[in-house]
């Protein structure tokens, strides 16, 4: 298998809504919160459902892999309950190998309300649920060592069982890559984040703000060198600036697209790092890969949902 995904396995609902509905909920706008299940149900009563997929950041950015012709598959926790079979059937329609054996558990299966607001930003509201409680025995040891990548999400860190997880994947795996995913996690966990970033991951992707954040500058020649001195691969999106891949002392740029009708960011990044890797395994340079994610970009922000047709 080419790149073995785990992260949070998330069923996706999308609604559109407008910037006072945020401001009523003490919400901000483009950012992940962490909610309990009586604050997911009070707010899913108040809005219209567009759509329902089956997400998790890395598991979007595994089915752009497989539709690009990828052998992948994924690892997340879910609930045997109506939601864990229909997140099953969602991965396994897009020929994706779900590598994880439903159990009843005390929690449900997570969710992930998507708000999406006139200007296209996305605000998401996570009910964790049986996903944050992934451990090292669901992680599939053989399947980890049989991928050329395993790809993690900053989503799914934490302290305690998550934190074991990633240990047991990232010491066995050939190489790591991760997404820090959100300026929350960056500023949850920066300490952690830094270390793996610094000694433990292989390719590291992440925008702008995240890796400023981590590294506590606003200056982004610092971002560079900060990337350079870890003699890792470090992907940085820009926005409307682009993207940036640093790779030792190697500095790729890739311009972003104009003139694009767009529709919501959700999948976004998640997209782009599929993009991105689909080049990296199949030995593209690092514009190539850059270039092609960009294009996968490009593309799931012109529709509403983090799923390529």
């Amino acid at each position: 298998m080419k790149i073995l995904g785990i992260g949070n396995a998330i069923i996706d609902v999308l609604c559109k809504v407008d910037d006072e509905f945020l401001n009523k909920h003490s919400l901000t706008k483009s950012t992940m919160k962490l909610i309990n299940e009586i604050e997911f149900k009070n707010l899913i009563n108040k809005v219209k459902i567009e759509e329902t997929i089956s997400g998790g950041s890395v598991a979007n950015s595994i089915v752009g892999l497989s539709q690009l012709g990828n052998d992948v598959g994924f690892i997340g926790k879910v609930k045997n309950d109506d939601l864990g079979k229909k997140y099953e059937e969602g991965l396994k329609k897009e020929n994706v190998k779900y590598l994880y054996s439903k159990k009843d558990e005390p929690l449900p299966t997570g969710s992930c309300l998507i708000l999406i607001t006139p200007d296209s930003e996305r605000t998401m509201c996570t009910f964790l649920g049986t996903a944050g409680k992934i451990n090292d025995e669901d992680v599939n040891l053989v399947e980890v060592k049989k991928s050329d990548i395993t790809f993690l999400e900053g989503y799914l860190w934490d302290d305690g069982d998550p934190k074991k997880a990633f240990d047991k994947a990232i010491n066995n795996s050939n190489k790591v890559a991760m997404s820090l995913s959100d300026l929350f996690c960056v500023e949850r966990h920066k300490l952690h984040f830094l270390e793996m970033v610094k000694n433990r991951l292989d390719i590291t992707f992440c925008n702008e703000q995240e890796i400023s954040s981590l590294i506590d500058t606003t200056d982004f020649n610092e971002v560079i060198s900060f990337c350079k001195n870890t003699k890792k691969l470090i992907v940085v999106t820009r926005g409307e600036k682009g993207s940036v891949a640093i790779n030792k002392n190697d500095v790729v740029a890739c311009k972003s697209k104009k003139n694009l009708n767009i529709q919501d960011l959700t999948g976004a990044g998640d997209l782009f790092a599929a993009g991105f890797l689909h080049g990296y395994i199949n030995n593209l340079s690092l514009k190539e890969s850059l270039e092609l994610g960009t294009d996968m970009s490009s593309k799931i922000i012109q529709k509403i949902g983090a799923r390529l047709d």
